[in-house]
């Protein structure tokens, strides 16, 4: 992996654009290449800085971060691009994933999941922000956004009942208990389950199985 990583941030509130700035730019490995205040002045600088990883607003004047989005990726295919997004925007996440984003996250996510979001997009993995609702969950997998269609995974049956379970949100012990098994055998399980569908928290999970039937929207709602 090459260090370090060029991020372009893109968000019309001046405030919010500088404290995410000066926090990526004090981590090791990050270089903040690019700011810009809309859409257009985004292309305009990626176009110019050739940044690894943008993260930008949906909603912003000029061209919104949708249309920016498109038109980076058309010049630029192997460009990352992560959603910055309120809680309230889940059909616009949806149209980001569509556009050809890697991931999302919320305005107020902590730091260690910013950071761990540039990360997985960089190593060319989705990224999904762990407080994805149920809601959003579905609406992403009736999208036409479709990260397993190229890869496709398999999972074993044993595989397939521990995904049922952390869908369900039950801890390393509950499941440990339900299937007789140990703990830290469980542990193996949720990391191999992890490393195999690229997901890196419930949220992936979730989705995934979501998109290949191993559980029921009703599920989940």
């Amino acid at each position: 992996m090459n260090y370090p990583i060029n991020i372009a941030i893109a968000d019309d509130h001046e405030i919010f654009l500088d404290g995410l700035s000066m926090m990526l730019s004090n981590q090791d490995g990050f270089h903040v290449c690019a700011r810009a205040l809309n859409g257009k002045q985004l292309i305009e600088m990626v176009d110019r800085q050739k940044p690894d990883v943008v993260l930008t607003d949906i909603r912003m004047p000029i061209v919104d971060g949708i249309q920016s989005t498109r038109q980076m990726l058309a010049a630029d295919p192997g460009l990352k691009v992560i959603a910055l997004s309120m809680f309230d925007e889940e059909n616009l996440i949806v149209e980001m994933l569509e556009a050809g984003a890697k991931g999302y996250l919320l305005k107020n996510a902590h730091k260690e999941e910013i950071i761990e979001a540039i990360n997985s997009v960089h190593q060319n993995k989705n990224y999904y922000c762990a407080q994805t609702s149920a809601r959003l969950a579905t609406m992403i997998v009736r999208s036409r956004f479709s990260p397993y269609k190229q890869q496709p995974v398999e999972l074993n049956d044993r595989e397939k009942s521990i995904v049922k379970m952390i869908c369900q949100q039950k801890n390393t012990q509950e499941i440990a208990d339900k299937i007789f098994l140990s703990k830290r055998t469980v542990e193996g399980y949720r990391v191999r389950i992890l490393e195999k569908i690229n997901a890196k928290n419930i949220a992936g999970v979730v989705i995934f199985a979501l998109k290949n039937n191993i559980i029921k929207e009703e599920d989940v709602l």
